[in-house]
């Protein structure tokens, strides 16, 4: 099992830190534009090997997708990332053209990889891919539902005062400050519905507190978070290498799935071996499939920014 991540930076190599840590996988290799920057990462976290007792050989290369070659997984996290007081949707210009020269790189060198996209606006770069590519749909995977979802359960932890381990909840929609769909009414203390322990009002701010998780971490750290974000990507990679058959909410192409039509968005899905198992259908009140939709809309419009 090999696994590529393109780009060094903070998330890329969290994200190949976890992967190595729980030695899943045979060979990272880590990529970035950056002359040498790649290869003192993975000299790093090599350095690390025998502390953390793994196994995984991680190697770094500048520019070379010949590396690169025969990956069974491939993550695209290149890309400027989050500033203080940018959207996600700020970011198209450039990084559309960083994603699309990347995964074009990427398949030519590994035709039956499956991709994780990282890049934001993740869903608007998921679908970007899906356009122009000709990978199928379950080989392409967007990363923001598993991250959201993340940061919900940490808000539902701090609000019930109980242990995370207890806490389950997903959020769905588009990974975007407005588009996220905490989904409150199916989120759970240990099988018990949350709304037995939380009031109305301190469930929506849970869910506000989500949806801003990025922002208010952008804000502090001065650039986008990091820890949070390569593990939900290794969580991923993980089930797909190893064919767990977990669910996550991730970002996928929709062909009428949740009454949506040609477009990338975060729904419930299983991974395993083939990337994409299956789409779950998760039954949605009223106001959920109201925000589903307005969710929906919002990834649109940035979809339609793109120059396909």
């Amino acid at each position: 099992m090999k696994v590529t991540i393109v780009g060094a930076g903070a998330v890329g190599a969290s994200c190949a830190e976890y992967i190595a840590m729980k030695d899943f996988t045979s060979e990272v290799v880590i990529l970035d534009i950056k002359e040498g920057y790649a290869e003192g990462k993975a000299m790093d976290l090599m350095q690390t090997a025998s502390l953390n007792d793994f196994d995984t050989k991680i190697t770094g290369s500048t520019n070379d997708y010949a590396k690169t070659a025969n990956s069974d997984i491939a993550v695209i996290t290149s890309g400027i990332p989050r500033k203080p007081g940018m959207t996600r949707e700020e970011l198209i210009g450039i990084n559309a053209g960083i994603v699309k020269t990347v995964s074009s790189n990427l398949i030519e060198h590994s035709p039956n990889v499956i991709l994780i996209v990282v890049s934001n606006p993740m869903d608007t770069m998921t679908y970007l891919v899906h356009k122009t590519t000709d990978l199928p749909k379950n080989r392409i995977i967007g990363m923001g539902g598993a991250l959201d979802s993340a940061r919900f359960k940490y808000r539902l932890a701090e609000a019930l005062e109980s242990p995370i381990s207890d806490v389950d909840g997903m959020v769905i929609g588009g990974h975007s400050d407005t588009g996220m769909v905490p989904l409150t009414s199916h989120a759970t203390r240990n099988s018990i519905k949350v709304s037995e322990f939380l009031s109305d009002e301190r469930l929506q701010q849970v869910a506000d507190d989500t949806k801003v998780g990025g922002a208010t971490l952008t804000k502090l750290l001065g650039t986008s978070a990091w820890y949070a974000p390569g593990a939900a990507v290794s969580a991923l990679v993980q089930a797909i290498a190893c064919d767990q058959k977990k669910m996550f909410p991730c970002s996928t192409f929709l062909e009428g799935e949740y009454d949506l039509e040609d477009i990338c968005i975060g729904v419930p899905v299983i991974l395993g071996k083939n990337g994409i198992e299956r789409i779950v259908d998760v039954p949605l009140s009223a106001a959920e499939k109201n925000k589903m939709q307005e969710s929906a809309a919002g990834v649109t419009k940035t979809n339609g920014l793109l120059n396909l």
